[in-house]
């Protein structure tokens, strides 16, 4: 694997700046990858890694960087939970752990680095050389990834019985004998504005 400052350019690369979210994602996904047994992710293992991210911030930046899994690819899954969490799987081998920040390494960031800038600059120095106990708490857990979530051509297409939409992936939803997407089974995200011809 590429050392940690490499790592970090390439996630700033892919992020946009630097921050302490990417130090963060940089060294959660070095620590779990060497835990399941992923040497090279964006080469030789890139077909054994599966990430599921719970947080849309600069973290999962920093994770797609370090791991080349996206949600284009497939080979990373999105869980809407708001929690600096992600979860690394190694398909081939099952094993499978999560990293949490520590809510608490933010306070601890001044006994790391004391000096120049506002807190978010020192909490972003401080991240960079916190002892991984202190940043993250690690869990080995098992993660069961239904089929129609692996990376690969769809499993299965239907189209929806209102709208006509062809749906992907198991995403529909069976009601009344109808096969519907989920804007029509639970509501539109957005509104179709008429326009004038």
């Amino acid at each position: 694997m590429k050392d940690f400052e490499t790592l970090l350019a390439e996630s700033v690369t892919v992020h946009g700046h630097l921050c302490a979210g990417q130090v963060i994602g940089v060294r959660m996904s070095m620590l779990a990858l060497q835990r399941i047994g992923i040497d090279d992710p964006r080469g030789a293992d890139r077909k054994k890694l599966y990430v599921l991210v719970e947080i849309d911030r600069c973290a999962t930046d920093a994770i797609q960087a370090v791991t080349g899994c996206s949600l284009g690819k497939r080979s990373m899954y999105f869980h809407d939970f708001g929690v600096m969490a992600a979860t690394y799987v190694n398909l081939e081998t099952g094993r499978a752990v999560r990293v949490t920040a520590r809510e608490e390494a933010r306070d601890l960031a001044d006994k790391y680095c004391r000096e120049g800038g506002d807190k978010y600059s020192r909490q972003l120095e401080a991240y960079k050389v916190m002892a991984e106990d202190e940043l993250f708490v690690v869990q080995d857990v098992t993660v069961d990834i239904p089929a129609v979530n692996l990376p690969g051509r769809p499993l299965k297409r239907v189209q929806c019985s209102r709208c006509h939409d062809w749906v992907q992936d198991a995403r529909e939803i069976e009601r009344d004998g109808e096969l519907l997407c989920r804007s029509c089974a639970f509501g539109r995200y957005y509104r179709v504005v008429a326009t004038a011809e």
